[in-house]
């Protein structure tokens, strides 16, 4: 799913860098800070709950979530919706009717294209993946337009256990000369509609 909305005028943020502090609002209402999950490496999946492509990610997530333990925590974040009850209402039910085992909060849109560096006139698609490593750094962010490597259970599962035992994740990030995820091409598989 895409949105369009024009060109954007500014670059892709920079990753490796330090994540900003998010605030998840849970279905029941209560909040939790990203900082609070420091010390472990931590995927969120922005997604919007009637899109197929983040219903297949949130699939191939719980079953990377119960295989990585404790050590790693995937959080989804759903925000097409203006209405925080109807947010908080299809979170919800895309936990339950998806048989997803980790937490789906929500968020407003301005909240989370700020978190994302994106702007109102980027093009952009769902899902949008971050990874963020024990010490708060994100290592890894979809470019606007996806990015196929950020939605490979293999990749992700390579790339997370990297970041579990100290290092960059998988082969990228900072001083290795390669390329991060979210320089990677976008997926060709991603729907793109306006």
């Amino acid at each position: 799913m895409t949105i369009a909305l024009g060109a954007s005028a500014f670059a892709a943020m920079p990753v490796p860098r330090p994540s900003k502090e998010f605030t998840f609002i849970q279905p029941d209402g209560k909040q939790m800070l990203l900082s609070s999950l420091k010390g472990k490496v931590v995927l969120i999946q922005f997604l919007y709950t009637t899109c197929p492509h983040c219903q297949a990610l949130s699939r191939e997530l719980t079953k990377l979530s119960t295989e990585l333990g404790p050590n790693c925590q995937i959080m989804g974040v759903a925000f097409e919706e203006d209405d925080a009850a109807k947010e908080a209402a299809a979170a919800a039910a895309y936990k339950r009717n998806y048989g997803v085992n980790f937490p789906i909060a929500f968020a407003s849109r301005d909240t989370v294209m700020s978190y994302l560096g994106l702007s109102v006139m980027d093009r952009f698609v769902v899902p949008q993946v971050a990874i963020i490593d024990k010490k708060g750094i994100i290592q890894a962010q979809s470019a606007a337009q996806g990015t196929t490597d950020l939605q490979t259970p293999d990749y992700l599962r390579t790339f997370i256990k990297g970041l579990m035992s100290g290092g960059s994740g998988n082969g990228t990030g900072p001083g290795t000369g390669k390329s991060t995820p979210s320089n990677t091409k976008p997926s060709p598989t991603e729907k793109k509609t306006t």
